[in-house]
């Protein structure tokens, strides 16, 4: 089989605080991490998909539903201050795959993104040149015009956008927390958050639900049981 030289590489630690166990919760009947995992493997872009845990519970859902778990992650990039770059550069280093040229990374909370998302950001990534794609949506109301609370009087954040009218602001675009595909090479030099050459690929607002709490999670539950009614 061809070398198609990208690895997807899915973090997925124990120890969240909202949603106990938010990456194995179920959802629609199966474990979270399933859903991205059954994404990765539909794309078939990909010649190895590894799950980074630090629980064995995760890494044997992961490996029933056909991720590899090489190792358990450290305790040190396992804590709630642990950056997702660091995370994916402790795979890359500890299996040697600095020769790999892209590496994606999917969230396992992001049950509503779909292969054709993959490929799509993909081919952007490799036509365009870019160092690093990052899966975006639009904010449903403009952040400019956004109000801030000081002992329960509320006033305008930014004053210069009062009067100003949304449709007269410039859209801006928000980290959706799906998905995201690194050259490598760029991953491993990286001293920031992202490099210069940083495009995005924007995902309609049905399908770029980031699950932080139950109530995330019970409506992007409705909506991959009702996706059929939406264009997905």
């Amino acid at each position: 089989m061809k070398k198609k030289n990208i690895i997807c590489i899915i973090p997925a630690r124990s120890g969240s605080k909202r949603i106990k166990n938010k990456n194995i919760v179920k959802f629609n009947g199966k474990p979270l991490i399933s859903y991205s995992i059954k994404t990765a493997k539909k794309s078939k872009l990909f010649d190895r998909i590894i799950v980074s845990t630090d629980s064995i519970k995760i890494k044997k859902i992961a490996l029933r539903y056909g991720a590899e778990v090489p190792f358990l992650r450290s305790k040190k990039l396992s804590n709630d201050y642990a950056g997702t770059n660091d995370v994916l550069k402790d795979v890359v280093k500890k299996l040697k795959l600095e020769k790999i040229k892209y590496i994606f990374c999917i969230y396992p909370t992001a049950p509503l993104i779909n292969s054709r998302d993959l490929k799509i950001a993909l081919k952007k990534m490799k036509n365009k040149n870019f160092s690093y794609i990052v899966a975006t949506n639009t904010f449903n109301s403009n952040p400019l015009r956004s109000l801030k609370i000081d002992n329960d009087i509320i006033s305008f954040k930014w004053k210069r956008y009062a009067n100003k009218r949304t449709q007269d602001l410039k859209d801006l675009i928000h980290d959706s927390g799906t998905f995201y595909i690194y050259r490598t090479n760029e991953l491993m030099s990286l001293r920031s958050i992202m490099p210069k050459k940083t495009s995005y690929y924007n995902i309609d607002r049905f399908r770029a639900i980031d699950i932080n709490n139950f109530e995330d999670l019970k409506f992007a539950e409705f909506l991959y049981k009702y996706k059929k009614n939406y264009e997905f």
